[in-house]
């Protein structure tokens, strides 16, 4: 069945259901036209083009604003309900207090126009089952129960339209703590509980569906945090979406079978490029999601812009989040850095738009690498972080150049290099950004990249797949990332970060699986390999610092390829550990 056909079933599956008609206020779904059918490409472009956004988390959570009975509360402020056990009746009252007659969609959509942003994305609903719109499926909205009275996401949905910004929304389709049949709330025995089923068609699905029919063209739809739902409550969800907007881009969170257009990194980027084709980095401004009156971890404004590049660098996308107060409006902090952004990309924004990643596949020390092809010719961005007088900066491609000058005045040029090492690019000078200066090396020919030693087994047989080497999948919240100063993958807080390698095998056989790992508790984990999963038992090493090593398992590789290690926390038995290291070793008979 493709995308656009599915209404028909969708309108039985929503409309004929028992579930279905506790709604009166949902209009039926109707039938759309047979549209041209679009290639995963064609959709894609867009957001591949634009390489930057805007994350917007903003709820009732706002008005305690990480604190609950004078107490800081831990975590992000959104989590506040749950990490508060605050019973549902006491937290429904914020919504009385939230009143944010300061907030200005245009004001909003222009900031992020000027921060070089290209999209915005905003929470619909997030876990405390809040609806920050005027929803039909229920009066726990910002319309219906505070004193606001206003619905901001089709004020933003007509500012973004209006001032050529890209719109969709985050929406937490599994966990509502507010609802009785939604996952997460296992504190307030108030709640008469019916099935997850229940809530998302008495709920989740009318508000998706509400959401992706009265307010324009959206262009993305976030989901978050995936939980055990029945599969056709999941199909359900993933079909009207598609259905009612059938260029709309998702991202890999509504399921574990359900990947979505590009993966998702929380919080931590990837040290290398990752293997999917499109992917995106979400990150907050400062320590918090929502917003929290104590926080003032904010992000240098040189870390937010290399941030950025490194994204760009590594074929990604950069989601970065802002967290507007009671009020409506952001913390100065947050006004000054989206406008020193904007500043930065109103010189550069040609290396950042519409790139590829470096063809080098390389973190260089100096700084970082992005691609565009015009015209059938090859333009590298160097963006420089490092810059000295007289240095040269090594590039990993064997291409003779046609020119090398300074992105914001091209009569800057360069003197350049070939050796077999690849090109050298000699600066002179001062540096004209002390955050990133960007060069453009034009090149003669495709890139020629100097090969790169891949994954895969030594002389011995043996594939060691370092720390450094990892990467990762479906982060949430505090999850897994690399540790330099221990060489290893650190803060594996997640349930839901899944740690994997990919490399090649040359020469098949019998290969235990061994890891170097630290934790003061013990824990389990699942290893897959070869299409065999095993769950391993990991005993507490007794130190953080001090690292064991541990088989993890026997497996036969009959024939030679590309295969993947994962590892995945075994949930509700997870105690975070320290993983320096794993050795595929070929057993000897």
């Amino acid at each position: 069945m493709n995308r656009i056909g599915v209404w028909v079933l969708l309108f039985v599956m929503i409309f004929g259901s028992a579930y279905g008609q506790r709604s009166e206020k949902m209009k039926p779904l109707e039938a759309k036209k047979s549209q041209k059918q679009i290639t995963d490409e064609e959709r894609m472009a867009w957001w591949q083009d634009a390489r930057f956004g805007m994350f917007i988390h903003w709820g009732i959570y706002t008005v305690p604003a990480g604190f609950y009975k004078g107490k800081a509360q831990t975590n992000s402020a959104e989590w506040i309900m749950n990490k508060g056990k605050i019973p549902i009746a006491e937290y429904e009252m914020f919504a009385s207090q939230f009143n944010p007659t300061k907030f200005n969609a245009e004001a909003f959509v222009t900031l992020a126009k000027q921060a070089g942003m290209k999209y915005m994305i905003i929470t619909a609903k997030h876990h405390d089952g809040f609806s920050m719109f005027d929803s039909k499926a229920t009066d726990y909205n910002i319309v219906d129960a505070t004193p606001f009275k206003r619905d901001i996401l089709k004020e933003l949905a007509k500012a973004c339209q209006e001032q050529g910004l890209k719109f969709g929304f985050y929406y937490s389709q599994a966990q509502d703590w507010h609802h009785p049949g939604g996952l997460g709330n296992n504190w307030d025995d108030s709640l008469k509980r019916v099935s997850s089923d229940a809530y998302v068609y008495e709920k989740a699905l009318p508000e998706v569906k509400q959401l992706l029919t009265e307010y324009g063209s959206i262009s993305n739809f976030w989901w978050d945090t995936p939980r055990e739902m029945t599969k056709s409550v999941v199909d359900s969800l993933h079909h009207i979406t598609t259905a009612l907007q059938p260029g709309i881009i998702t991202n890999d969170r509504l399921g574990d079978d359900y990947p979505g257009d590009h993966k998702t990194f929380e919080r931590n980027g990837p040290k290398y490029q990752p293997e999917a084709k499109y992917w995106e980095l979400c990150q907050p401004i400062s320590g918090s999601w929502g917003y929290r009156s104590d926080d003032t971890k904010f992000k240098s404004i040189s870390t937010l812009i290399r941030n950025l590049i490194d994204q760009s660098s590594k074929g990604g996308n950069y989601l970065l989040n802002v967290s507007p107060t009671n009020e409506g409006t952001l913390k100065q902090e947050a006004i000054e850095r989206m406008k020193a952004i904007g500043a930065w990309m109103d010189k550069n924004s040609e290396a950042i738009y519409g790139t590829q990643a470096s063809p080098t596949n390389t973190e260089p020390k100096w700084g970082r690498i992005t691609m565009k092809t015009v015209d059938k010719k090859v333009l590298l961005y160097l963006h420089v972080y490092n810059w000295e007088d007289g240095a040269s900066l090594p590039i990993r491609l064997k291409n003779k150049v046609k020119a090398c000058y300074l992105l914001t005045d091209k009569n800057r040029t360069f003197k350049t290099e070939t050796f077999d090492q690849g090109i050298q690019v000699k600066l002179t000078g001062k540096a004209p950004d002390s955050t990133a200066s960007v060069i453009v090396l034009k090149l003669k020919g495709m890139p020629n990249a100097l090969p790169r030693k891949a994954l895969g087994q030594d002389e011995t047989g043996i594939v060691n797949l370092s720390a450094y080497r990892a990467q990762y999948e479906n982060l949430q919240g505090p999850g897994a990332l690399y540790k330099e100063k221990w060489d290893c993958i650190s803060n594996w807080n997640s349930e839901t970060a899944r740690v994997y390698w990919t490399f090649n095998i040359d020469k098949p056989g019998n290969f235990q699986l061994l890891s170097e790992y630290s934790g003061k508790d013990a824990t389990e984990i699942a290893v897959s390999f070869n299409g065999e999963t095993k769950t391993i038992k990991i005993p507490a090493s007794g130190n953080p610092k001090r690292f064991k090593k541990m088989e993890l398992g026997n497996f036969i590789i009959t024939k030679a390829g590309k295969y993947e290690v994962s590892l995945m926390p075994v949930a509700g038995k997870w105690k975070p550990i320290n993983l320096k290291e794993m050795n595929v070793q070929p057993i000897k008979n």
